[in-house]
């Protein structure tokens, strides 16, 4: 049986800034011929900034796809090209005005592996200096730092709901920690 599916035919239907859209012909590795629409995505970096009490930092902002604002950690997508670290120290820079003296590789995932193709590369990062937040234009950010046992608890009563937060705070939490 085949590894990967064949890609009989691709054709682009739409190709922006931040993501595309294509869909393929592809023959499955079971051997089905089918159709597949798939989000491409260049991938995206996820911050986990530890203070130095051991309290995390979240940040909240308006996400328009849910309508609403919402809590997680700081993230943002690499560019074509893009050096995944120095993508990291951009975003924690951008969004909180913080930047690190470690930084130190949790875990890479897939948010959605049916039909988008980006991956997410969370780091955590220690030995915070504050400085000033250098936000785009178009984002309004508020920080607030939580001890791991509050973000446990923001989690179960659904005040953070972030899937890619959830997984690098978990991880970080019962993986690292308990090492």
């Amino acid at each position: 049986m085949n590894r990967q599916a064949k890609i009989l035919s691709s054709r682009i239907i739409y190709n922006g800034p931040v993501f595309g859209v294509r869909h393929d012909e592809v023959m499955e590795p079971g051997g089905i011929r089918t159709s597949r629409d798939l989000v491409t995505h260049f991938g995206s970096i996820v911050v986990l900034p530890i203070l130095p009490d051991g309290r995390i930092l979240l940040i909240r902002q308006y996400r328009h796809a849910v309508g609403q604002f919402m809590w997680e950690l700081v993230a943002g997508r690499v560019e074509k090209g893009e050096n995944l670290l120095a993508a990291a120290k951009r975003e924690l820079l951008e969004e909180t005005g913080y930047t690190a003296r470690r930084y130190r590789k949790l875990l890479k995932l897939h948010p959605t592996p049916g039909f988008l193709s980006e991956f997410m590369v969370i780091y955590a990062a220690e030995g915070l200096v504050a400085g000033p937040a250098e936000p785009e234009e178009d984002e309004r950010i508020t920080m607030r730092a939580l001890t791991l046992r509050e973000a446990e608890r923001w989690m179960r009563s659904g005040k953070l709901r972030d899937a890619k937060s959830v997984a690098g705070i978990l991880y970080y939490a019962r993986l690292v920690l308990k090492k």
